[in-house]
């Protein structure tokens, strides 16, 4: 069953339902299925709307990763220049199948109970399925086939919602965009215009900043001394940055990971 919301995060659950409500991205509903919604604040001080899918992700087959790590930007030639774009809403704008909406289903309270609960699921790709990602990641990979195909010199890489297009030639940009941009809102029904397209060094993808001459992480902070699980932690972390730039091997890292284990004998 639902959760009871304190008055606060309820009237935010309402504005924020009714948004994605106007969004086109839940119906009302009458499926049987409910699993629960809360929000949470952000930073920028607005809320967040999500829901507990833990049951439902139970009893979904999953479909794995497809791809096991992440592309390196250190593999682009030198001084070729390239574009960094961030889709909106990659799972937004992927459709469930109309046979799968009822499972996503929710129930909104009303303040003080002053009428019946309404109920709602989703028809696009809801956060915290645990299939939702992949999904996602496949319909942007099909959508760039054609592109990549058809711009077989230049350099597209994809992961997730992040796209970057390398190309030996600074005035193919525009051409490639002008194929990739239809071919995405033709595979992501409701896909618009990218959110973000940085054209300008220094490039910011998946962590790293790149520019025409060098490649470094965004955040890069080194643990002088090591002394609790956290320290190590920490610093696992740092390297795993920079192991694509300096060819680490897992072999090299296993006693570092080993250490995480501890001491059974403690």
């Amino acid at each position: 069953g639902q959760w009871a919301l304190k008055r606060e995060k309820l009237t935010q659950a309402e504005k924020l339902v009714h948004e994605q409500l106007k969004l086109g991205h839940i119906v009302p509903s009458t499926s049987p299925w409910n699993t629960p919604i809360f929000v949470i604040p952000k930073k920028s001080e607005k809320w967040r709307l999500l829901q507990d899918l833990r049951a439902i992700n139970q009893v979904i087959e999953h479909m794995g990763a497809f791809q096991p790590g992440l592309p390196s930007p250190s593999a682009i030639p030198r001084d070729w220049p390239f574009v960094v774009i961030d889709l909106k809403d990659c799972f937004f704008t992927t459709a469930l199948h109309p046979d799968d909406c009822y499972l996503f289903a929710f129930f909104l309270p009303s303040v003080n109970c002053v009428a019946p609960m309404k109920r709602y699921h989703w028809v696009v790709l809801p956060q915290g399925m645990r299939n939702s990602p992949t999904i996602c990641q496949l319909f942007v990979a099909n959508a760039l086939e054609l592109v990549r195909q058809k711009f077989s010199s230049a350099l597209i890489y994809q992961y997730m919602d992040d796209i970057l297009i390398a190309s030996q030639h600074l005035a193919e940009f525009d051409t490639i965009l002008s194929h990739m941009v239809p071919r995405l809102e033709s595979c992501c029904e409701k896909q618009d215009a990218p959110e973000k397209v940085q054209k300008m060094a220094p490039w910011k993808y998946l962590g790293w900043c790149v520019s025409e001459k060098f490649i470094r992480p965004q955040s890069l902070k080194l643990v002088p001394s090591v002394k609790t699980l956290h320290d190590l932690q920490k610093l696992l972390g740092t390297i795993n940055w920079v192991r694509p730039m300096l060819s680490i091997t897992n072999e090299e890292m296993s006693p570092l990971f080993d250490l995480l284990k501890g001491d059974m004998d403690l």
